[in-house]
């Protein structure tokens, strides 16, 4: 950590995120108040590879980092010179994709000579229910699930986090991906695979949800493989060598459907069922939410049931700030710097990380 400021809580930051396949950027004012948030996609240039491809996500992102800073310091209405802190997510994600928003949080905070705060992607999806909304109370129970992570958290302030459950394999939205690969459903894998689970029965297919003992940990690849046998049929042959004696294609829009929607029953009810055991052992405020998945309106009417059973709020991230976006990192700033948590120059970037308290 770098020096700090005194616990001086800014009133204005610039966020910068891109550690995956989203280009963004935003302005928050006292950590809630989102002032602009702008998100440049690259699911057209993904989409016929049915995932990110490293490579050319960092490319995009050096080709569209300065338009997308610029447009959101304009649509903020507030010029340069008006920022407080830069905040970047520097942790976890692509490699290539990091650096290039840190390297423009870097330059942007040294050309100003203001505060450089490094935030943890996973640890802002936590912050993103009070964006445009009321304070968090705590100690709350934290869920993240997106494409790439799967965790409960006992979330005691802003900045302090533990985990209590993660997933020993695929993140649910990885899950989601790959289902609608073998679905052939469409990209990205979670709206795809909920659109088509609208029309289908989702006790047409008895899929497993894992349950590793007495943990709150969670598994998906077990689900994944049984919705591939269910799908294409058993597997012929060995390695390279492996067929299938049928595809998704060979299966009526029923079959599909129906398929589509006991998956997401399996993969969401694992989810509930976690959270609803982490809730019988910690005595909390309340639930945040956020990440992709948490998107999903099964997922979301789910959570809502068991805490509208246990008369706790729920908080849910908007629609808008489930995704990766750069708002939930300059919000997240406001407290970290707040409690004197700045960077100096050297800050790097991480691809892995333990999820801690900042």
């Amino acid at each position: 950590m770098g020096a700090g400021t005194g616990g001086r809580r800014m009133a204005l930051i610039l966020g910068i995120e891109s550690s995956c396949d989203e280009t963004a950027a935003a302005v928050v004012s006292d950590g809630c108040v989102v002032r602009s948030s702008i998100v440049a996609t690259q699911h057209d240039l993904h989409e016929r590879y049915a995932g990110v491809v490293p490579e050319i996500a960092s490319r995009a992102h050096l080709e569209r980092i300065l338009p997308v800073v610029e447009e959101a310091i304009r649509e903020a209405g507030v010029a340069l010179d008006d920022i407080d802190a830069i905040a970047v997510g520097h942790e976890p994600g692509l490699i290539g994709s990091l650096l290039v928003g840190l390297g423009a949080a870097k330059a942007l905070a040294w050309s100003r000579s203001i505060p450089l705060i490094g935030v943890n992607h996973i640890h802002a999806h936590l912050w993103s229910p009070c964006l445009d909304a009321e304070p968090i109370e705590y100690p709350a129970l934290g869920l993240v699930a997106s494409g790439g992570h799967t965790t409960i958290f006992l979330v005691t302030s802003p900045t302090e986090i533990s985990p209590l459950g993660a997933s020993i394999d695929d993140a649910v939205g990885e899950a989601f991906d790959k289902a609608a690969t073998i679905l052939e459903a469409g990209y990205p894998g979670g709206p795809a695979i909920e659109a088509l689970a609208r029309d289908g029965d989702d006790r047409s297919l008895k899929l497993p949800v894992a349950r590793l003992g007495d943990t709150l940990d969670f598994s998906y690849s077990g689900l994944k493989t049984a919705l591939l046998y269910a799908v294409r049929g058993q597997p012929v042959g060995r390695g390279r060598e492996v067929t299938y004696p049928r595809s998704a294609g060979d299966l009526d829009h029923q079959a599909r459907a129906d398929a589509a929607a006991s998956f997401q029953r399996a993969a969401i009810g694992a989810l509930v069922r976690n959270m609803d055991r982490a809730l019988e052992q910690h005595e909390v405020t309340g639930v945040l939410v956020g990440g992709g998945v948490t998107a999903n309106g099964c997922l979301r009417r789910e959570l809502a049931a068991i805490c509208e059973s246990r008369s706790l709020p729920l908080r849910l991230a908007r629609p808008e700030y489930c995704l990766d976006n750069a708002a939930m990192i300059a919000g997240l700033a406001a407290p970290l710097l707040a409690a004197d948590l700045t960077h100096g120059m050297d800050l790097a970037a991480a691809a892995r990380v333990p999820v801690k308290s900042a």
